[in-house]
């Protein structure tokens, strides 16, 4: 009976502990990577010059230069080179998949934001965002107000559409929402007239404007509608893996290096096209560079 007790003591400890073991393996992210000897970067595949594909399985950009350079500083830390592989990501389910332990890092262009926070742990801010309007050139469309009636797009599982219904200049503004499952279907709505009006990240609609068959059809108008911070997701609750992301941005930052980063993806010929998106750092970016950083978009808003 002694011998019954003790065993069934052990098995309740073992139940109890087991499960904060599992936790804490789930979210030791170094400790991941050197067992497998791999780690996954989750990409996208149309935002913009922060994550786009080259066909073929292979991306590129601002944030998967960025990525590549953490990746970089991880094999230092583990002491051992890592294959890495490119896993496609959507604004619906790239936060599942970091929670999970699909994707180790997530390099695309998630906004920082404090809901977000509870699930999931930003690297500093590298690159600090508009919510802008695009449009077709020749809507005669110029400020928020001509939305009235409307169809506006944008992509399913991001911010852009509640911050436009949250902005006080859309006060009794009527319009219809259309989603695109990603960057590029979400254009592909407002190319082809199914909405007037697509509604994102100023980098995402620059980029995708530049990448159209016919780039001077769209320009980008009106107000701004939020700033937002970008940054590279990671799992929370791991120290020790966002310290590494934290201390190579902080590298590329003192070095002058991040700035080289953004002038190669925004201000040059990029591929696949060998396009320019043109658009050279905001002040708002500089400033998150100047004063490295993960808060929220939350704390932009304050006055």
């Amino acid at each position: 009976m002694k011998k019954q007790l003790l065993s069934l003591a052990a098995t309740t400890v073992c139940a109890l502990l087991f499960p904060l073991t599992a936790s804490a393996q789930a979210t030791d992210t170094l400790s991941k990577v050197k067992a497998s000897k791999t780690i996954t970067m989750g990409v996208r595949d149309s935002s913009g010059a922060l994550s786009f594909t080259l066909g073929e399985g292979k991306y590129a950009g601002y944030h998967v230069d960025i990525c590549q350079r953490i990746i970089a500083n991880v094999e230092k830390a583990v002491g051992q080179k890592l294959e890495v592989k490119f896993q496609p990501v959507t604004s619906q389910n790239r936060i599942p998949l970091v929670q999970n332990g699909t994707v180790d890092i997530e390099c695309g262009s998630t906004t920082n934001n404090a809901t977000r926070q509870k699930d999931v742990a930003f690297a500093y801010t590298t690159y600090v965002e508009e919510v802008r309007i695009a449009v077709k050139t020749n809507s005669g469309i110029t400020s928020i107000k001509q939305l009235d009636g409307k169809n506006v797009a944008t992509t399913t599982g991001t911010t852009s559409v509640q911050t436009l219904r949250k902005n006080e200049r859309a006060n009794g503004i009527d319009f219809k929402e259309v989603y695109g499952k990603d960057h590029s279907d979400s254009f592909l709505l407002l190319e082809s007239g199914r909405a007037e009006a697509f509604v994102m990240d100023g980098q995402i609609l620059a980029g995708n404007i530049a990448t159209s068959k016919n780039p001077a059809d769209f320009h980008i108008v009106g107000e701004v509608l939020s700033v937002e911070p970008i940054a590279i997701m990671v799992r929370k609750d791991d120290p020790a893996f966002k310290k590494v992301a934290d201390d190579t941005i902080r590298e590329l930052q003192k070095s002058g290096e991040l700035a080289k980063i953004y002038d190669r993806w925004f201000l040059f010929p990029i591929p696949p096209k060998n396009t320019r998106v043109g658009l050279p750092a905001s002040e708002a970016t500089k400033a998150a560079w100047a004063n490295l950083n993960d808060k929220p978009m939350e704390d932009y808003a304050k006055k």
